[in-house]
Formats: C-alpha cells, sequence, structure tokens
C-alpha cells in the first residue's frame, strides 16, 4: 500500500500543466529523433541529454523519460519503413515489418507495433512498480564485496555472453575502463592518464564520452559509407488495425511482455535475445505460417511488445542496484550521475519523491506517446526524406553543443572528436559500443567497491569474497566464461562417443 501511495503522489507531481508539457515535448522529440534512420534510444538519449540541463531534477527526468521512450518508439517507424533498424533489437521487427510495408500493409504495421509498445509499455512498469522495491530490500542487504561481485558479473555479461567474439566484447570493455580511470584517483590523490593535461584531472565527463562514441561515431561512420542516392520511404496512411489484425495481435502482444521485462531486469538480459525469442515463439504458433517471410503481423506485435518490455525492465536493477544492462541504462545512469544522485539502494530514501514521480512520468509518457504516434506517423515518416548529409550534420552540430554545454570548455570539443573517432574505429573493426559505456561508468565504481572490500578486510584478499551472494556470482561467472571450452570438450566427448557406439 505504501507503494501505491507513493506512486499516487507521483502521479500528482507529474499531472500538472507545466509537467505534462514538458513530458509531452520529451516524447515527440524523443520520437522525431528515433525516427531517423541510424539512430537508436541509446544514441536518442545521449543526443537529447544536454536538453535537460538547467531544469530542476524532477522536470528534467520527466523529460527525460518521454525521450526513453519516445527514442523506443520510433525505432519501429524506421524498422518498417526503411529497412534500417536503429539497433541490434530492432532487427526483428524489420523482418515482418518491412515486409507487410512493401505489400502495402505500412499502417497495420505501424499501428500494431504502436499499440504493442503501449500495451507492453504499460504492463512493463506496472511490473516495474511491484518488482523494485522488494529488490531494493535485498541491495541494502548486500556488503561490498557483494557490489564487486554484481559489476564483474555486468562486466562478463555484455562481452563474453551477448556478444559475438568475447575478444573484441573485452578488448571494448578494456576501453571503457581505461577512459574511466583517467583523472585524479580517490584514494592516493594521484593523477592517472592526465598526460599532463589540467582538463583532465577531474576525468572525462560519460555524456562526453557518450555522446562522441553514439553520435559523432555514427555521423562519421555514415559519411564514409554514405550512398548519394536517398533511401526509398514507403508511403504511410493513417495507421489503424481490423477485427482480424486485431485478433492476431493482442496474444503476441501479452506474450512479447512476458518475455521482454524479466530479460531486461536480469544482468545479462538486454533486448536481442526476447525479441528473437518472440518471433520464434510467434512463428510456431501461428496459425498462418505461410506469411512468416511474407509480412506476418505476428512477427511485428510480439518482438515490439518484448521490445519495449525489456526496456522498462531494465530500470529495476539501475533504479534498485545501479547497475545498467544496456546502453540505453548505462546513458541514463550518467543523467542520474550529472544531478549528484546515485541510483542505487539508498535512491529511493533520500530521493522518493523524484523516483515515484519518473516511474508515473513513465504511465504518461507511454499514453501520450499512443495518443500522438498513431495520428503522427505520416509525419514522422516524411522525416525519413531528409538527405543523409543534412541530417548527420545536424546531429554533429548538436552534438557539440551538448558536449559543450556540460562545462563550457573548448577542450571537450576535442575530446568529442577524438571519442568520436574511436567510435567509428570500433564499427569499423566490429567491436562492439555497449562494453565500453558499461566500463566508463561502472568501473571507477567497481574499484570503489573493491578497495572497500579490502580495506574492510585489512588488505586480505579473502575480503573480496563476501557471503553466498558472491559465492553464486562468482560461480555463475565462472560458468560463463568457462562455458565455450565445457561446450567443446565435456558435450563433443560425449556426442563423440555415442557415434562411435
Amino acid at each position: 500500500m505504501d507503494n501505491l501511495g507513493n506512486l499516487l503522489d507521483g502521479f500528482a507531481n507529474v499531472l500538472t500543466p507545466m509537467n505534462l508539457l514538458i513530458a509531452l515535448l520529451g516524447v515527440t522529440i524523443g520520437t522525431a529523433v528515433g525516427v531517423l534512420p541510424g539512430i537508436g534510444p541509446a544514441m536518442t538519449v545521449a543526443l537529447l541529454l544536454p536538453v535537460t540541463y538547467g531544469m530542476e531534477p524532477t522536470q528534467a527526468f520527466i523529460m527525460f523519460a518521454g525521450i526513453f521512450y519516445g527514442g523506443m518508439y520510433g525505432g519501429s517507424t524506421t524498422s518498417i519503413l526503411l529497412n534500417t533498424p536503429g539497433e541490434s533489437s530492432s532487427v526483428v521487427t524489420a523482418i515482418e515489418g518491412n515486409k507487410m510495408a512493401k505489400a502495402g500493409r505500412a499502417a497495420q504495421a505501424l499501428a500494431t507495433a504502436a499499440i504493442g509498445s503501449f500495451v507492453a509499455g504499460t504492463i512493463a512498469t506496472l511490473l516495474l512498480v511491484l518488482v523494485t522495491p522488494p529488490m531494493v530490500k535485498f541491495a541494502i542487504s548486500l556488503g561490498a564485496p557483494d557490489y564487486l561481485a554484481l559489476m564483474l558479473l555486468s562486466f562478463v555479461a555484455v562481452t563474453a555472453v551477448l556478444g559475438a567474439s568475447r575478444v573484441r566484447g573485452f578488448a571494448s570493455l578494456l576501453l571503457g575502463l581505461v577512459i574511466g580511470t583517467i583523472g585524479i584517483d580517490a584514494v592516493s590523490g594521484q593523477q592517472r592518464l592526465t598526460l599532463g593535461i589540467p582538463q583532465l584531472a577531474d576525468g572525462i565527463d560519460v555524456v562526453v564520452v557518450a555522446v562522441g562514441i553514439f553520435a559523432v561515431g555514427e555521423a562519421l561512420w555514415i559519411a564514409a559509407h554514405l550512398r548519394r542516392r536517398t533511401s526509398e520511404v514507403i508511403p504511410v496512411g493513417r495507421p489503424w488495425m481490423g477485427r482480424q489484425d486485431w485478433r492476431r495481435s493482442w496474444k503476441p502482444w501479452l506474450r512479447g511482455t512476458a518475455y521482454g521485462f524479466p530479460f531486461g531486469a536480469l544482468p545479462a538480459g538486454g533486448a536481442e535475445i526476447p525479441t528473437f525469442l518472440s518471433y520464434a515463439t510467434e512463428k510456431k504458433l501461428t496459425k498462418h505460417p505461410e506469411e512468416f517471410g511474407r509480412g506476418a503481423i505476428e512477427g511485428v506485435a510480439g518482438p515490439e511488445a518484448a521490445n519495449n518490455a525489456s526496456a522498462a525492465g531494465t530500470l529495476v536493477p539501475m533504479l534498485a542496484i545501479g547497475l545498467p544492462t544496456n546502453a540505453t541504462a548505462a546513458v541514463m545512469l550518467a543523467a542520474f550521475q550529472q544531478y549528484g544522485i546515485q541510483p542505487g539502494p539508498l535512491l529511493f530514501e533520500r530521493e522518493s519523491a523524484l523516483v515515484w514521480t519518473l516511474i508515473a512520468s513513465l504511465f504518461v509518457g507511454n499514453l501520450l506517446l499512443l495518443v500522438l504516434n498513431l495520428p503522427l506517423a505520416p509525419a514522422w515518416a516524411r522525416l525519413l526524406r531528409i538527405p543523409r548529409p543534412y541530417l548527420y550534420a545536424g546531429i554533429l552540430f548538436f552534438a557539440s553543443m551538448g558536449a559543450y554545454a556540460v562545462n563550457a570548455q573548448p577542450f571537450d570539443l576535442f575530446l568529442l572528436l577524438t571519442l568520436g573517432l574511436l567510435g567509428f574505429g570500433m564499427r569499423r573493426f566490429g567491436l562492439p559500443i555497449l562494453p565500453l559505456i558499461v566500463g566508463v561508468v561502472l568501473g571507477p565504481r567497481a574499484e570503489l567497491q573493491g578497495r572497500r572490500a579490502l580495506q574492510l578486510s585489512g588488505g586480505e584478499l579473502h575480503g573480496l569474497i563476501g557471503g553466498w551472494v558472491s559465492w553464486t556470482i562468482y560461480a555463475t561467472i565462472l560458468v560463463a566464461v568457462l562455458w565455450p571450452v565445457l561446450r567443446r570438450f565435456v558435450l563433443g566427448g560425449v556426442r563423440g562417443r555415442l557415434v562411435t557406439r
């Protein structure tokens, strides 16, 4: 009941004319930027993060929630109309969505994506209300060794479990950890990796890193591979769904939500796995198997619901423990830190009004997005006609303005370009970006918890291992790291003996 009362107080804070206007502005900007090709939710949030500077924290996070959900909504439009997913979690939506659009059913594809996102987002946000407080109570019981183990699990999860190549994943993580250590050591007071440059003594701001790697790196990559021929945009009518479309969509919406939320809340989760699982499930359960691969509406409804439910799920570990499970959550964590607010177990006690207002604004933003997206889908589609050179020139301009606004130092612009070149190089050699962002955000915090654990144990290494929680996590890490070896030698040996028999 206390949680319900806190949520009602959050709605009371959101449902004022000024805050509703800010929420509407956030979802509009988030959707408009998220619709543009090649720009996923993480890049949208990173690019628009400076927009919230100068606002009080409550209003800033109301706008931020709108930008977050708006970026998720916008990605489906690009996937369906251009077959250009903004990020990997939108790939599955593009498989059937673009086929539907080419078959003259773009309106129905956009409608089921928008309504499915609303249904999944609403249910997942309600689950967020129910799940997060118990997780906070559990997190309060954890000590420094347990938090260190959790962060190490996050490092392994985003590199060894989700990536296509473990070597590239760990290389990206190492780059992020190196960037995170730049600055003055909080314990010894010594400068680390500053190269004698005074501006680096305070470290590199996470916002500059995120905007440089995502926005500038993407712009340079597109410029290097730019095709002069403009992309063909499929015309869109007013999104609508017939009775048959509704009948075929509502079950995939619910099943996609059931897949997406738990995976989003897991440290090794993310949206890629549940979207593929949702697609595979709908393909198996459908009564119209002949339509899959040619534009089945279930193949859009389920994965898009899973994608948005996963987005809400990522907020559970971020708010309760302070662990980001994807790039978007990592950028949101940077936004909290920008205001001097540290997500974690004490967040609900110290910033209770802010947290519940943020959660309430997710419900409001979700409803505003549905009202906004259904009638304005043709307008969003027209944004896709912007020539790529103008589009990415604008992105570079706003990225530079945002980076400069962080500290008002010209040196940050040099850093932005350097990080953009790093992002370009990572795309060139296939290094994933998420491990780098997680390394920058969690690296200093992992170092802090590790040092704290060693101080409590008097410098003994056994102090890094706490109770049953850390033992369980380290066992999980060991299995995740050694699984390829076990699968190759143990399972391979078993198969070999069976074959010889």
